[in-house]
C-alpha cells in the first residue's frame, strides 16, 4: 500500500498531526485518495474509533466532498461528543450549497443557530462557503463578522468567496484586515491574494505580496511560486516571471505549464516552443493543459505541420483529450484552413459541450461558414445546452456576415436578458452586428451602454461608421477615444486615417501622421500603409510616395497601397513598374495586388494589359478570382464600350454575380446608351438590393438619354410603388482646414457662392491645361 502522504505513520499523533496540518490548508476533491490511505491506516493499525485521529479523518471526507464515505465513517464511531456531528452538519450545509439548494440551506442554517453550533468555526466556515456559492456573499460576510473566533481556514473559505464573486476590493480589504490579527497567513491565504493581483494586473500590490512571501520563507512553496509566476505572466513582467522560473528549485508540471502558458499569453510564441523543447528535453511530461496552452502558439503562424505533429504526439502518448484541448486542436486547424480535421477532431467523441461548441462557431466564421456556424449553435440549443457570453460574442458575427438582423435582434434579446450586454467583447459583437447589418443607429446605442470600452470596442465602432459613408462621426469617435483615456493601437490609427480617406480630410489626417511620428506607431506597418492610402485618396500623391519610400520595412499591404494609389490617379506606368518592382524583391503579389493593377489598366484605358494581369493572377500565380476581380474585369471592358465580351465576363463567372457586378455592367451601358442590356442588367438589380436607389436613378438616366420618357415614368412611379428614396448627392471641400460639405443643388450653405467661384475657376484652369473634367449629373 502506498505511504500516506509519503511518509510512515509510526503512531497515531503523527498520523492525528499531518491530517491537521492538510484540514488547514482548506482541502478538496485533490486529497480524497491521501484521505482514504489514511482511513486504511486507522484499520491496518487498529486505531480506535473514538479517537481523534478518526474524527479527524471524519472531517477530511467530509471537506473532500465524500459524503457516502463520510456517512459510512460518522455510524462507526461512538457518537457521545460534538465533533462528528458538527462535520456531518458541515457536510449537509456543503452538499445544500453543491445542490444550489438555498433555501434548504437556510432552513439548516436555523436548525444549527437553535442547536448553538453557529459559532463553531466549523460549521461557520461550511455555511459561509455554501451561501458564497450561491451568490449570497452578503450573508457569509454577516455570518463571518458574527464568529468570534477565526481560524486561518475560516479567513481562507471568506477570501475565496470573495474572489469566486469577482469582488477584488473586498478580497484585499478583507486580507489587511486578516493581517491586523494574530493570524499567520499560510499558502492557501498567499495563493488567493495573488490571484486576484493576476487577474486584476495589480503588479505593484503583487510584487509587495512576493516581498511578503520571502519573509514568510514561503517562497519555495510550490503553489505560491506557481501563483507568483502566473501573476507575473498575466502582469506582463514576463522577464520577472522567468526569473522566478530559473530559481524555483523543483519545478513541477504546473510551472512548466505557467511559464509557458505566460509566454503564448503575452504574444512570445519563439520563446514558448523553446521552452515546451526543454520540458521535454527535462523528461518532464506534458498534459493536457500544456498542450492547450502551447498550442496557439503553432496556430498564431498558421504552421499546419507543426500542429500536426502535436498532434501525433497527443495521439501516441494518450494524453486525454479533455475540453480545453480539443478545442485548442479545433482552434489549430481553423486556423491553418483544414476544416476537414476540425470536423475529425470534433467528431472524435459524442459528449459535446459549450467551450468546444463555441471553438466550432468561432472556426467556422474565421473561414467564412456562417451557415454551418448558426448550424453548430442549433445544435447547441437542441441539446439543451446554455449559452455563454463568448459563445454569443462567437455567433453573432455569423448572423453579421449573413445580414441577418432578425436572427442578430433575437441574440441580442437573450443577451439583455442573462445581463451580459456590459461585457465589453460582447457589446462590442453586438456593435459590429449591427453595423454590418446597415442598422448604425442600433449600433450606437449598444456602444454607448457599454460601460467599460477597451480599444476593440472602440475601433469596432470608429470603422463602423467609416465604412457606412459617416466619415465624420468617425473622426469624432478617434478624438473622444483620447478624451476616455482608451489606448491608441494601429487598428485605431488605421480605421482613422480610413475616415479621413473617405471624407477627405487631408487636414486630419496630417494631425494623425504627426501623431504617428511622436508616438509609438511611426513604424507600424499596417498604419502606415493607411497613410499612404489616405494621402492618396486626399489627392497629395506626393506625401503618399514619401511615406512608403521612408518605411524601414515594407510587406505586402504597403507595397499594394502605393500601387493602388498611382492607379487611382493615373499613372499606370508608374503602377506597373511598383508591381514589378514588388516581385524583384521577394515580395508575393495576392489577389489585393490585382485589383489594383487590374483597375489601374481600367483607369488608364488598357483593356488588353488588364486581360494578361487577370489571366496572370489566375495562371501563373494559381490566385482564384474573386467577385470584386470579376466587377473590375467588367469595369475594365464597360469603360472601353466592349459591352459585349463585358457581359461574357459576367456570364463566364463560377459564381452568381452579385448586385456589384451588374451595378458596373449597368453604369457602363448608360455611358454607352445600351438600353437592352440596360434593362438586363437592372432586372437583376432590382431582385438583388430592391432599396438601392442609385440603380433606379442611373436605370432611369439610361431611358432619359434614349428618349423613352415612359420608360423613365415607370421607373419612377416603381420607385415610388416601393418606397425607395432617391438620397441626394454630397461632397465636401476643405477650406483653411475647415471641411464644407454641401448637397447637390444646394444653396443654403452660407459660402455656396464662394466654393462655387471657386470651382468654376478651377475648372476653366483645368480646361486651359488640356483636361477635360466629366460632370454627372443629377436626374
Amino acid at each position: 500500500m502506498t505511504k500516506p502522504f509519503g511518509f510512515s505513520p509510526n503512531t497515531e499523533a503523527a498520523l492525528a498531526s499531518k491530517v491537521a496540518s492538510v484540514l488547514q490548508a482548506c482541502p478538496g476533491h485533490s486529497v480524497l485518495r491521501q484521505v482514504q490511505q489514511v482511513h486504511a491506516q486507522i484499520i491496518v493499525k487498529g486505531f480506535r474509533y473514538t479517537s481523534l485521529l478518526a474524527t479527524k479523518t471524519l472531517g477530511m471526507y467530509v471537506l473532500s466532498g465524500s459524503y457516502v464515505d463520510a456517512k459510512n465513517m460518522f455510524y462507526q464511531l461512538e457518537l457521545l461528543y460534538t465533533a462528528p456531528w458538527n462535520w456531518m452538519i458541515r457536510g449537509f450545509s456543503m452538499a445544500c450549497g453543491g445542490l444550489n439548494a438555498v433555501h434548504l440551506g437556510k432552513s439548516i442554517h436555523k436548525m444549527i443557530r437553535l442547536m448553538g453550533f453557529e459559532m463553531d468555526v466549523f460549521v461557520g466556515s461550511s455555511l459561509i462557503k455554501f451561501y458564497a456559492d450561491n451568490d449570497c456573499i452578503d450573508e457569509a460576510r454577516f455570518l463571518f463578522e458574527k464568529i468570534p473566533q477565526r481560524d486561518s481556514v475560516l479567513w481562507n473559505v471568506m477570501l475565496n468567496s470573495y474572489v469566486k464573486n469577482g469582488d477584488s476590493a473586498n478580497v484585499i480589504g478583507l486580507f489587511r484586515e486578516m493581517r491586523n490579527t494574530a493570524i499567520r497567513l499560510n499558502s492557501v491565504t498567499y495563493a488567493c491574494i495573488l490571484s486576484v493581483c493576476a487577474s486584476g494586473a495589480l503588479v505593484n500590490f503583487g510584487m509587495q505580496l512576493h516581498g511578503l512571501v520571502v519573509r514568510s520563507g514561503l517562497e519555495m512553496d510550490s503553489p505560491v511560486a506557481n501563483t507568483l509566476l502566473a501573476m507575473y505572466a498575466k502582469c506582463r513582467c514576463l522577464s520577472d516571471a522567468r526569473k522566478l522560473f530559473d530559481t524555483v528549485p523543483q519545478t513541477d508540471l504546473v510551472t512548466w505549464n505557467g511559464m509557458i502558458g505566460g509566454y503564448v499569453q503575452n504574444g512570445f510564441m519563439l520563446e514558448a516552443s523553446e521552452l515546451f523543447r526543454e520540458m521535454i528535453s527535462a523528461g518532464v511530461k506534458p498534459d493536457s493543459v500544456t498542450f492547450a496552452s502551447f498550442l496557439p502558439s503553432i496556430s498564431e503562424s498558421a504552421s499546419l505541420n507543426k500542429g500536426r505533429e502535436v498532434h501525433g504526439y497527443i495521439v501516441r502518448h494518450n494524453v486525454p483529450l479533455d475540453v480545453f484541448l480539443k478545442s485548442a486542436l479545433i482552434d489549430i486547424y481553423f486556423k491553418c484552413r483544414d476544416v476537414e480535421m476540425s470536423h475529425y477532431v470534433f467528431n472524435q467523441s459524442t459528449a459535446i459541450d459549450v467551450v468546444i461548441c463555441t471553438a466550432m462557431i468561432s472556426g467556422y466564421v474565421l473561414n467564412g461558414m456562417n451557415v454551418d456556424a448558426l448550424e453548430i449553435f442549433r445544435r447547441l440549443l437542441h441539446e439543451k445546452m446554455t449559452p455563454n457570453a463568448v459563445t454569443l460574442a462567437s455567433v453573432l458575427p455569423a448572423c453579421a456576415g449573413l445580414a441577418a438582423l432578425i436572427l442578430g435582434k433575437e441574440l441580442h434579446g437573450n443577451i439583455l436578458k442573462n445581463g451580459l450586454e456590459g461585457r465589453c467583447y460582447v457589446g462590442s459583437a453586438i456593435t459590429d452586428m449591427y453595423a454590418k447589418c446597415g442598422r448604425l443607429d442600433l449600433a450606437h446605442q449598444t456602444f454607448i451602454r457599454i460601460p467599460e470600452k477597451d480599444a476593440v470596442c472602440w475601433n469596432s465602432m470608429i470603422t463602423s461608421c467609416s465604412q457606412n459613408g459617416k466619415p465624420e462621426e468617425a473622426i469624432g469617435l478617434f478624438r473622444q477615444m483620447a478624451t476616455e483615456g482608451a489606448k491608441y493601437d494601429c487598428v485605431s490609427i488605421s480605421a482613422a486615417l480610413s475616415a479621413c480617406s473617405n471624407l477627405p480630410a487631408l487636414h486630419y489626417g496630417k494631425e494623425i501622421h504627426g501623431f504617428m511620428m511622436r508616438g509609438a506607431f511611426s513604424s507600424d506597418l499596417f498604419a502606415e500603409s493607411a497613410l499612404i492610402d489616405m494621402y492618396a485618396k486626399c489627392g497629395n500623391l506626393a506625401l503618399a510616395r514619401r511615406v512608403f519610400d521612408m518605411m524601414q520595412g515594407k510587406n505586402e499591404v504597403s507595397w499594394n497601397s502605393i500601387i493602388a494609389a498611382y492607379g487611382n490617379h493615373g499613372c499606370l506606368k508608374d503602377s506597373l513598374d511598383l508591381f514589378h518592382k514588388m516581385i524583384e524583391k521577394g515580395f508575393q503579389p495576392d489577389h489585393v495586388t490585382f485589383l489594383a493593377i487590374i483597375s489601374a489598366c481600367g483607369h488608364g484605358g488598357e483593356v488588353d494589359e488588364g486581360n494578361h494581369y487577370f489571366n496572370c493572377m489566375t495562371k501563373e500565380h494559381g490566385i482564384a478570382a474573386r467577385m470584386e476581380h470579376y466587377a473590375c474585369m467588367v469595369d475594365l471592358f464597360g469603360r472601353a464600350g466592349r459591352l459585349k465580351e463585358a457581359f461574357e465576363i459576367v456570364k463566364s463567372m463560377p459564381f452568381n454575380p452579385d448586385a456589384g457586378v451588374w451595378g458596373t455592367l449597368l453604369g457602363a451601358c448608360r455611358v454607352h446608351g445600351n438600353v437592352e442590356l440596360a434593362e438586363l442588367a437592372s432586372k437583376h438589380l432590382f431582385d438583388l438590393d430592391p432599396q438601392n436607389s442609385g440603380y433606379y436613378v442611373l436605370m432611369s438616366n439610361v431611358h432619359a438619354n434614349a428618349g423613352k420618357w415612359e420608360s423613365v415614368l415607370k421607373i419612377r412611379s416603381l420607385m415610388k410603388e416601393r418606397g425607395v428614396q432617391k438620397v441626394p448627392g454630397y461632397s465636401w471641400i476643405e477650406v483653411n482646414n475647415t471641411n464644407h460639405m454641401f448637397v447637390s443643388a444646394d444653396t443654403s450653405h452660407p459660402q455656396s457662392a464662394q466654393i462655387y467661384l471657386l470651382l468654376k475657376n478651377l475648372l476653366l484652369e483645368l480646361k486651359k491645361e488640356g483636361y477635360v473634367p466629366q460632370l454627372y449629373l443629377p436626374i
